[in-house]
């Protein structure tokens, strides 16, 4: 589903109940980008934005296999979560290039293979079109104090990534320590069996790996480098979350948590497979899914003019 167009809304989005005046320059831009990463005038024909793919109640992922981009070029790969994105390098599936999140976010934005936001040359429309908003200006003012404080691309592009680091996941009932013996069995599985790849805070050790055989339509990590030996590979993702993201894999064609861990080549008697599954859902962060500072501004004054 796509969002409608945001531009009519990002005048008067509300800070809530605290004002922007007083904030650091590091949360004026938090704001900021968080304003940008729900304004579809961001794309070609203010059809989509950021969150258009990126869903809350999906811990920032999508729900479907792909998601077309504004010319409906179907999509070619999964849309990925984006829970504690702010720790991950690199942060794409197949492009170990990209690997800070200022950068990464052309991709989307800018991106041609596939298109998505179709922007691609027309950095200086994005920029006249949140230049033409009086809140705009006042908000990138805010953010970037030094200089002109004018608006820019790159400074889009940063405001945004400052807003993506945000994304931090860490209530889940895992991290509680409030796991059930069910969960704790399927957690002592995941140790023996999946550590080698979902190692570490985030259940991933954000290295390339090919499981299976690579598809001619999607050679994965060697469409970068070239490399025959890289062919079908892609980044391990976070298991953080993953009970909200089906479907699963990097093109989204294993829809549930059984499906996935059957394409590991990965078969378990049915206590184990579903002791697997409780604890994979204890991985689910409710407070990350609907934390209010993360999602799509309410409507109001201006934060800065204090103008409807």
């Amino acid at each position: 589903m796509r969002l409608p167009a945001l531009a009519l809304l990002t005048f008067g989005l509300a800070l809530g109940t605290t004002a922007l005046a007083g904030h650091s320059d590091k949360a004026a831009r938090v704001e900021l980008g968080r304003r940008l990463f729900y304004d579809a005038d961001l794309s070609r024909d203010g059809t989509m934005a950021c969150a258009t793919c990126h869903e809350q109640f999906h811990a920032f992922a999508d729900g479907n296999r792909t998601h077309p981009g504004v010319t409906d070029e179907p999509g070619r790969r999964n849309v990925p979560g984006l829970g504690n994105v702010g720790r991950f390098s690199p942060l794409t599936w197949a492009d170990p290039r990209q690997t800070t999140l200022a950068d990464q976010v052309s991709v989307p934005v800018l991106g041609t293979h596939p298109v998505e936001m179709g922007m691609a040359g027309q950095q200086g429309e994005i920029v006249r079109r949140l230049a033409a908003n009086p809140c705009y200006r006042a908000l990138f003012a805010r953010a970037f104090p030094s200089g002109d404080g004018s608006v820019t691309y790159p400074r889009v592009a940063e405001a945004l990534s400052s807003f993506e680091a945000t994304l931090i996941s860490r209530g889940s009932p895992y991290d509680r320590g409030m796991l059930s013996d069910q969960a704790r069995a399927g957690q002592k599985i995941i140790r023996r069996d999946c550590a080698g790849c979902h190692a570490g805070r985030d259940f991933t050790d954000l290295r390339f790996h090919a499981l299976e055989a690579p598809q001619p339509r999607d050679l994965g990590l060697s469409e970068i480098t070239g490399k025959a030996a890289d062919k079908g590979a892609f980044r391990t993702p976070s298991l953080r979350n993953v009970a909200v993201t089906a479907p699963y894999f990097h093109d989204g064609a294993s829809p549930t948590l059984a499906a996935a861990i059957a394409r590991h080549g990965l078969h378990y008697a049915a206590p184990d497979q579903a002791a697997i599954e409780v604890f994979l859902t204890a991985l689910t962060d409710q407070s990350f899914l609907t934390n209010a500072a993360l999602s799509l501004p309410r409507p109001g004054a201006c934060p800065v003019t204090n103008r409807p």
